[in-house]
């Protein structure tokens, strides 16, 4: 179970250094991120990149909705979280959009189908190439054998669509729903890309008989 939170939490909170070292002081305690942890360390060894940490204040291997981003972002280096409170408009949107769905914090893991970070110290993110997502592929079945009780998966961009063949092949039955990313340049682009992402957030909650 998902410890109670000792730090501040919403939309770019970890922007104060003091609620990112509060974070992960919680990392250390929290049981349901002790198996992830293990991944992650063996994902930074293969690939020789560094691997975030997922959020403590979210459900881990508790969780029953996985929800697939790209890759990490700039912000990770200096909050080393994927995370809803990275201070960055894309967390925040998925803040944001997670909360209208009515989808807890505790049901919810937020991973990169890409899980290392992909571009150079100090420059800005790019897309993934095709190597780099071959080779995440082979990451996504020991990611889900963690998640016994995982009731749906969100895929969130065009790179972690790529992984639906694998998501079938891997736990067949899985309900999976396409949205679009959560990045402020797409979300602007048009009302429509907002109203995509809310409808496919209120279809997995309804998958995790949260809603409907």
């Amino acid at each position: 179970m998902t410890p109670a939170a000792p730090t501040i939490s919403g939309p770019k909170s970890l922007a104060d250094p003091g609620a990112i070292a509060a974070r992960h002081a919680l990392v250390e305690v929290s049981p349901h991120l002790a198996s992830l942890r293990r991944l992650a360390e063996r994902i930074r060894a293969e690939q020789d990149r560094p691997v975030p940490e997922a959020d403590p204040l979210d459900g881990g291997v508790s969780a029953r909705l996985l929800l697939l981003l790209e890759t990490p972002g700039p912000a990770t280096g200096r909050t080393a979280f994927v995370s809803r409170d990275n201070p960055t408009g894309t967390a925040a949107n998925l803040f944001r959009f997670l909360s209208q769905a009515g989808i807890p914090r505790a049901d919810t893991l937020i991973w990169n189908a890409v899980p290392w970070v992909i571009h150079a110290p100090g420059a800005r993110n790019r897309a993934p190439r095709t190597g780099e997502i071959r080779a995440a592929r082979a990451y996504l079945p020991p990611l889900l054998a963690l998640m016994p009780g995982l009731a749906a998966v969100v895929l969130s961009g065009r790179v972690s669509q790529t992984l639906a063949p694998d998501l079938a092949a891997a736990r067949p039955g899985l309900p999976v729903v396409a949205i679009p990313h959560p990045s402020p340049t797409y979300v602007c682009t048009s009302p429509l890309v907002s109203r995509r992402i809310a409808a496919g957030l209120t279809e997995a909650a309804r998958h995790l008989g949260l809603s409907g």
